[in-house]
């Protein structure tokens, strides 16, 4: 595990308060997209598919802090579009980590290196850099030459100055478990503190659909991958959603364990899916019809096994009972193990 000991604290105690109290749905992650714009054009990507009036929007830190202030989950992971083209993001991450929320700011680091100066290392921040490989895999993935090579630079720069700085990695129908584990080889020996990885999800507004995973494709693809683990291998993931993505266990999904809120408001029913909006957080967790999605209840979901629908699972399976904390507390300690 890669996750530092406070911030498990943080979610250990937070899950269980929940629990305690009975809550049946309660969000982990808030998933806080402040921009959709991008400085890159992603073939997979389904957000920068705008047209120019939705991608001139962003939300003000005013409405980010509120928004985390409502949702109340103690993580907030902030993808996009990129981050970092938002003209107030080092504001907004200030009022986050003045909230002591665990930040996750996704950027695929083009501007990361110019932008430093403007934020304090702090363990309440991270940077999550986007690598979808190796040099080749990632610059085909991203659809831009040189982009690797930007983004490797970066991150010695951000570990540098002290930064908390992971990776996060899309897999798709074409990846090559012997490549994506040499990526892994090189992510630790960079220093990253861990690496996410989950498979892509058919986005309706992808221009290319063509290598979007598959479950039993995703199965046997991760299965490749993580078998006979490295021990140096640090994955910043729960342990049993990784063994979900090999096959060895089913969750159900859990779409408001990462509630989304962008420039349109809390997105229904999750991050991947755009069924309408609410305007605040419990009109999201009152009005959404929850029991219509997940595998084998909609046909949008049937492919799904994408970290923001199945993370939260396998968290609340791992503080569920203390069967399941010691099924966690084993993967963590023997990843191989049967």
């Amino acid at each position: 595990m890669a996750v530092p000991i406070s911030q498990m604290y943080t979610v250990a105690e937070y899950v269980l308060t929940q629990q305690i109290k009975g809550v049946k749905r309660y969000p982990l992650v808030l998933m806080l997209e402040p921009l959709f714009r991008c400085n890159l054009a992603c073939a997979g990507c389904g957000k920068i598919q705008y047209p120019d009036h939705v991608l001139d929007k962003h939300l003000t830190p005013e409405q980010c802090w509120a928004a985390a202030d409502e949702c109340g989950a103690p993580i907030v992971s902030i993808p996009g579009g990129e981050p970092l083209i938002h003209p107030r993001m080092a504001e907004i991450v200030r009022g986050l980590v003045e909230r002591k929320k665990y930040i996750y700011v996704c950027t695929n680091a083009i501007l990361l290196e110019r932008k430093l100066d403007e934020y304090t290392p702090s363990k309440y921040l991270t940077f999550s850099i986007h690598m979808d490989g190796l040099r080749d895999e990632h610059d085909l993935a991203v659809c831009r030459d040189g982009v690797y090579d930007v983004a490797i630079k970066a991150i010695r720069e951000a570990l540098k100055r002290g930064h908390r700085v992971t990776t996060n990695t899309t897999l798709f129908d074409d990846a090559s478990p012997a490549r994506v584990r040499k990526f892994f080889d090189e992510m630790m020996e960079l220093g990253v503190e861990g690496m996410m990885i989950s498979p892509g999800y058919s986005y309706q507004k992808a221009p290319d659909k063509k290598n979007f995973l598959k479950r039993d494709k995703t199965r046997e693809l991760f299965a490749k991958i993580l078998g006979d683990r490295k021990r140096g291998w640090r994955f910043n993931q729960s342990p049993l959603f990784l063994e979900f993505l090999m096959g060895r266990r089913d969750y159900q999904c859990t779409p408001w364990g990462n509630p989304t809120y962008n420039v349109f408001g809390w997105q229904k029913p999750c991050y991947l899916l755009q069924e309408g909006y609410a305007k605040t957080f419990q009109e999201l967790m009152d009005t959404t019809a929850w029991e219509q999605y997940g595998t084998g209840r909609n046909e949008k979901c049937a492919d799904c096994m994408v970290h923001c629908g199945y993370e939260a699972s396998a968290v609340a399976d791992t503080f569920g009972s203390w069967s399941g904390f010691g099924r966690t507390a084993k993967v963590t300690i023997m990843p191989n193990a049967r």
